[in-house]
C-alpha cells in the first residue's frame, strides 16, 4: 500500500473521509455482490465489523464497508461502519484514540460558528426530487435498511436532524430514530429531554409545523459533534460549533428549497419536511411486529404506539450518492455516543478538582452510554474518597450513565482485562459499591422496570451504582504491580509493534 497523503485535515464529507479511510489497510472494503437493503445488508455487516453489544459471534474493530450493489436501488450505494472502531475514528479526527476525549473537550469550549456556503457549494442539491411531482416514494428512492427480519419498517439511522426554536432561532442538531411509513411521511422517536422535541413542542403549542432537514452522509466529526448532550450543551446550543471546532473551520450549511430550514451543504442526501402538529403514527403500523428496530443495548426496541411525523417535502441528493447507515448495537454507536460522554465528564470533574480524572472510556459494553471506566489518581491522604465524588460528578454530567468503574493510574482503562483485574484485586463488594437508587436513567435499559427489581418504581427509572476499583491511598505501597525490565524489543522483532 502506498504512502498516505491524506490527512484527516483533508477531510470535508463523507467521500474525502472514504478515501483517507482507503490509505490504510483494513479500515475500509467494498462489494460489488447484489445485497437487499431487507435485513441482508446489516445480516453481513454484523460479521465484518459490527462489534459493539451486537448478538455473538460478530466482529470487533472491522473494516467500514460500501454495498455498490443494493437490490431496487441502481442510483445509490450504501456505507456502513464508517465510525465502527475507535482507531479509526481517532484517524479520521487526526488525534490519538486514548485522547479523543480530551480533543472533543477542548473543541466545545472553543466553537465555531456553521455558516451559509458560498453559491455552488451546495453539493447536497445537485438532483432534486419534490414530493409534489408525480412518482415520488421515499419507499422507492431511497434504500433504507432493515437491520432485522422484525424491524418496523426501513430506518434511516444516521439522519443528522436540524431544526430551529420556532421562539429564538436558536439551533440544535442530533441523530434520532426514523421510520419510512409511507410515501411521504417518517415516523420520528425522540427521547425524553431531546432538545429538538423542545422546539417540536413549542411549534406544536403554537397549532404551527416545524421545519426540519435530515442530512445523511457526513463529514464523520459532524456526527460526533452531534451526540453531545446537556448539560455540556445546553438548549439552544448548536453542536455544529463543535463540528467547526474539530475542523478548525465553520461547517458549511445549505439553504433548504422547499421549507424555512438548513442542511448540511456536502451532504449526500438531505430530506427536507416539516414536523406535524398534533399528527401522531403507530411505529409498526405496516408491520405489526411490536418491534421498532435493535438498539444500543443489544435489544430490539418496542414500537412506540404514537410517534410524531414529519411530512417530506422534497429530497435532494449529490450525484452517484451515498446512504450511510449504522447498525444500532454496533461499535459505531459506542464511539458517537461514548466519546462526547468522555469529554462532559472530563469537563465537569476537571472544573471541581484539576489534574485529578487522568482519562475516561465510555466503554463497548454499555453503548457508550451505560458504563464509564474512571481513571482516578490520588496523590495524597486527602484524595481517599474524592475518586467517589468524581463518579457523582459523572452521573450529574452524563444523566444516561448507570454505572461508573474507578480505577487508579497504573490500570489501562481500554484494556477490560486490565480492568476487571482491578476488580478481582482491589475491590470488596461489600465496602466498594456505592448504589444511588430510584434515579432516571436511559429508556431502553429492559432491566428499568418494577418487574426487574422491586425498588424500581416506575419504568425508566435506575439504581445507579459506583464500583470502585481503586486501593485505598495508604495501602498503595502493598498494591504495586510487578516491574519489568525496559527494553527495546525490536532489537528482537524488527518492526514489532505491539498490536
Amino acid at each position: 500500500m502506498s504512502e498516505p497523503t491524506l490527512t484527516a485535515a483533508n477531510v470535508t464529507d463523507l467521500r474525502s473521509a472514504i478515501e483517507l479511510l482507503k490509505q490504510h489497510e483494513g479500515e475500509y472494503v467494498e462489494t460489488n455482490e447484489p445485497v437487499d437493503p431487507e435485513a441482508e445488508l446489516s445480516g453481513v455487516y454484523r460479521y465484518v465489523g459490527a462489534g459493539g453489544t451486537t448478538a455473538r459471534p460478530t466482529k470487533r474493530g472491522g473494516p467500514a464497508m460500501m454495498f455498490n450493489n443494493v437490490k431496487g436501488f441502481p442510483a445509490f450505494r450504501v456505507a456502513i461502519g464508517m465510525l465502527g472502531s475507535r482507531k479509526r475514528v481517532a484517524r479520521l479526527l487526526g488525534a490519538e484514540p486514548e485522547k479523543l476525549g480530551f480533543l472533543l473537550k477542548d473543541s466545545v469550549q472553543h466553537p465555531i460558528e456553521p455558516v451559509l456556503a458560498e453559491p455552488g457549494r451546495a453539493f447536497c442539491q445537485e438532483i432534486v426530487h419534490r414530493a409534489d411531482e408525480p412518482g415520488f416514494d421515499l419507499r422507492t428512492l431511497l434504500p433504507a435498511p432493515t437491520n432485522t427480519p422484525e424491524d418496523a419498517g426501513p430506518y434511516l439511522t444516521m439522519g443528522l436532524c436540524y431544526a430551529a426554536d420556532p421562539e429564538t432561532g436558536e439551533h440544535d442538531v442530533t441523530i434520532h430514530r426514523l421510520c419510512v411509513q409511507s410515501k411521504d411521511e417518517l415516523t420520528m422517536w425522540l427521547t425524553p429531554g431531546r432538545h429538538i422535541d423542545a422546539f417540536r413542542m413549542k411549534a406544536e403549542a403554537a397549532g404551527k409545523p416545524l421545519p426540519i432537514s435530515v442530512s445523511i452522509g457526513v463529514d464523520p466529526a459532524i456526527y460526533v459533534a452531534a451526540c453531545f448532550e446537556p448539560p455540556t450543551t445546553p438548549l439552544g446550543y448548536d453542536e455544529l460549533k463543535i463540528a467547526g471546532a474539530l475542523r478548525g473551520r465553520p461547517v458549511e450549511l445549505s439553504q433548504c428549497l422547499t421549507i424555512n430550514a438548513r442542511a448540511i451543504a456536502h451532504a449526500e442526501i438531505v430530506i427536507e419536511g416539516e414536523l406535524l402538529p398534533n399528527v401522531r403514527q403507530r411505529e409498526d403500523q405496516n408491520t405489526d411486529t411490536g418491534k421498532a428496530m435493535p438498539e444500543f443495548p443489544g435489544y430490539t426496541g418496542e414500537a412506540k404506539d404514537e410517534l410524531p411525523v414529519i411530512k417530506v417535502k422534497a429530497v435532494t441528493h449529490r450525484l452517484n450518492p451515498i446512504l450511510q447507515t449504522t447498525m444500532g448495537p454496533g461499535e459505531e454507536h459506542v464511539n458517537m455516543a461514548g466519546i462526547p460522554t468522555e469529554a462532559s465528564i472530563l469537563q465537569m470533574v476537571e472544573r471541581a478538582m484539576p489534574g485529578k480524572l487522568l482519562n475516561v472510556y465510555a466503554h463497548n459494553s454499555g453503548g457508550g452510554k451505560l458504563l464509564a471506566v474512571m481513571q482516578f489518581k490520588k496523590s495524597a491522604a486527602v484524595d481517599e474518597g474524592r475518586q467517589r465524588q468524581a463518579a457523582i460528578l459523572a452521573f450529574a454530567a452524563f444523566p444516561e450513565l448507570k454505572h461508573v468503574m474507578l480505577v487508579d493510574e497504573d490500570v489501562d482503562i481500554f484494556d477490560t482485562d486490565d480492568v476487571l483485574w482491578a476488580m478481582q484485586t482491589r475491590f470488596q463488594g461489600d465496602v466498594d459499591t456505592i448504589s444511588i437508587p430510584g434515579v432516571r436513567c436511559h429508556p431502553l435499559d429492559p432491566s428499568q422496570t418494577p418487574a426487574f427489581s422491586p425498588s424500581i418504581p416506575e419504568v425508566g427509572t435506575s439504581c445507579k451504582t459506583i464500583f470502585d476499583c481503586t486501593v485505598p491511598f495508604k495501602l498503595k505501597h502493598e498494591f504495586e504491580r510487578s516491574k519489568f525490565l525496559e527494553v527495546d524489543v525490536n532489537r528482537f522483532l524488527p518492526g514489532f509493534n505491539g498490536n
